[in-house]
C-alpha cells in the first residue's frame, strides 16, 4: 500500500451478485418480500466509505459479510475494483463468493 493512496480519495467499483429466494416475491408481488437494492447500495457505499481498509480484499469480506448477515442472502458474488492503481490497466481488483 502507496502512502500516497492512503491520502487521497480512490474510485472503487463494486459489483455484487444476491443469491436468496425469490419465490415469495415473485408470488405476492409485494416490495417488501424482496431485498431492498436501494439499502444494499447504501450500506455498501458508507460501509466502504468509513473503513479504512488498506486493502480491497478486506473491503470485498466486509461485503460479503454484509449482505449475508444483514440482508439474509444465502450467497453472494463481490467484485469489487479500483480504477487507476495499475498504469495500463482500467482497473485492476479480486472477485469473491461466499456462502452461508
Amino acid at each position: 500500500v502507496w502512502h500516497w493512496e492512503r491520502c487521497i480519495t480512490q474510485t472503487l467499483i463494486c459489483d455484487i451478485e444476491i443469491g436468496f429466494d425469490t419465490k415469495t416475491a415473485a408470488a405476492s408481488g409485494a416490495i417488501t418480500d424482496t431485498v431492498s437494492y436501494r439499502e444494499v447500495a447504501k450500506r455498501i457505499t458508507s460501509y466502504i466509505q468509513e473503513t479504512q481498509a488498506n486493502l480491497i480484499e478486506t473491503l470485498a469480506e466486509g461485503v460479503a459479510n454484509i449482505l449475508l448477515l444483514e440482508f439474509r442472502a444465502e450467497w453472494c458474488k463481490v467484485r469489487l475494483n479500483k480504477r487507476g492503481a495499475v498504469t495500463g490497466a482500467g482497473d485492476v481488483g479480486v472477485v469473491i463468493e461466499r456462502f452461508k
